[in-house]
């Protein structure tokens, strides 16, 4: 981008807040978004050493003065491309540590007593709420109000009823609002969509998604005292199927280009771990064009087993991909043709991060909007429509949960889940 005297006008820049700094925006989150500023692939210069210095509360060695040079070369690039540059400005938690240690691994990002003394001191354009579930109407209702983007993890609420009032929120404030599915933009899903949107599938008839974990009640992502509060039904609101099922509805609409799930059944389980919420789950949808869509999420699978699949069926073809569903970049994305069977590879970037790319384009949008771009034009998947796919899920949960079995086996831990690490269990 050139400006009138032939000199390099600024990158527009993004400026992001996040509220909440637990293990999905300290080890995901944070690294994608620096990936997306320019600062390498998340696991490079900064993110190397941010997951490195995750584990101490310390500023890694290489974001001192190397982080900040890096920062700068971004916004050349960006400047050179036309691009909105992310940049992390302010983090609070109700755990000032917790707060303090995401902020180390952001060049020049501080931190704030609570959300309110952060939105007054660092006026963040977009802010990234990952609380647990019971916290985020709340965040998102006092982030929007003073003008903010919201970017709100997954599920919207605990309850439906805290869901509708986060979403009345948004809409009174005018503001841009959306929910952080990062799948949506694994590029092996994006490769997916496209090959069904080319009819090489012919007629698409189901959508089958396996993404399974082992959560135990004490899991911790870093070794260190956690409170897994995912395991505590008061704060967020379900187990398993709340927690894994909402990528899976949301992703059967996206590959099938808006075709939604419409109608939903559920069946739950409480099988290994003894904590309140369900370990597991099987739920049966039917999308409104016809689709059928079939979800198995689980906290009882150990890490070591196959558990993260997709598979989209048609009449003259298969897409299956394997390892894509969670936060990592990579896996595999076969297309097998039903009239000779042959399985070819489709190709796609497995170096690009979801959430790298979840950052990119919700600050472009968030830039739009800015720049006097509608809400409903400057992101394509409105927060009414989350909504509706949350509705479908609680309700279909309730029903459930009045019939489930709560009978925990008696049966001993599968050996592989009782190593001592802790970083990959329950890695979603």
């Amino acid at each position: 981008m050139v400006s009138a005297g032939g000199r390099a006008a600024p990158a527009a820049e993004c400026r992001w807040a996040v509220a909440g700094c637990g293990w999905v925006a300290r080890d995901h989150f944070l690294p994608g978004l620096l990936e997306a500023a320019g600062n390498g692939n998340g696991t490079g210069a900064a993110g190397a050493d941010a997951h490195a210095g995750a584990g101490t509360g310390a500023r890694a060695g290489a974001l001192g003065t190397g982080a900040d040079a890096a920062w700068n070369a971004a916004r050349a690039a960006g400047t050179a491309a036309g691009a909105v540059v992310p940049r992390l400005v302010a983090a609070t938690d109700v755990d000032p540590a917790a707060a303090a240690r995401l902020a180390a691994l952001a060049p020049g990002a501080r931190t704030a007593a609570g959300l309110t003394d952060l939105l007054a001191l660092h006026r963040p354009d977009a802010v990234y709420v990952a609380t647990p579930n019971h916290a985020h109407r709340p965040a998102v209702a006092t982030a929007a109000a003073a003008g903010a983007a919201v970017l709100c993890e997954k599920p919207l609420a605990a309850d439906l009823a805290d869901a509708e009032r986060l979403v009345a929120a948004c809409r009174r404030a005018g503001t841009l609002a959306a929910t952080a599915y990062d799948q949506r933009f694994h590029p092996a899903h994006r490769a997916a969509r496209a090959v069904v949107a080319s009819g090489a599938l012919g007629t698409v008839t189901a959508v089958r998604i396996t993404y399974c974990c082992w959560l135990p009640p004490a899991w911790s992502p870093d070794g260190r005292p956690y409170d897994n509060w995912r395991a505590d039904p008061a704060r967020a609101g379900g187990g398993a199927a709340l927690d894994l099922a909402p990528h899976g509805l949301d992703l059967a609409g996206v590959l099938l280009g808006g075709d939604d799930v419409a109608a939903l059944t559920a069946l739950v389980q409480h099988r290994v771990h003894p904590y309140p919420v369900d370990d597991g789950a099987v739920l049966a949808g039917r999308t409104g064009g016809g689709v059928l869509v079939c979800l198995h999420v689980a906290y009882n699978t150990p890490d070591t087993l196959p558990r993260r699949r997709l598979e989209v069926v048609g009449t003259h073809g298969q897409l299956t991909a394997d390892d894509t569903l969670g936060q990592d970049a990579g896996g595999t994305l076969w297309l097998t043709a039903a009239r000779t069977a042959e399985r070819v590879p489709v190709p796609f970037d497995p170096h690009a991060s979801p959430f790298a790319v979840q950052v990119r384009e919700f600050s472009a949008a968030v830039a739009a909007v800015r720049a006097g771009t509608p809400v409903e034009r400057a992101w394509p998947w409105p927060l009414r429509r989350d909504l509706a796919l949350h509705r479908l899920l609680l309700e279909a949960l309730s029903r459930a949960r009045a019939t489930a079995p709560r009978t925990v086996a008696p049966a001993p831990a599968p050996a592989p889940v009782a190593a001592p690490s802790t970083v990959e269990e329950g890695r979603r």
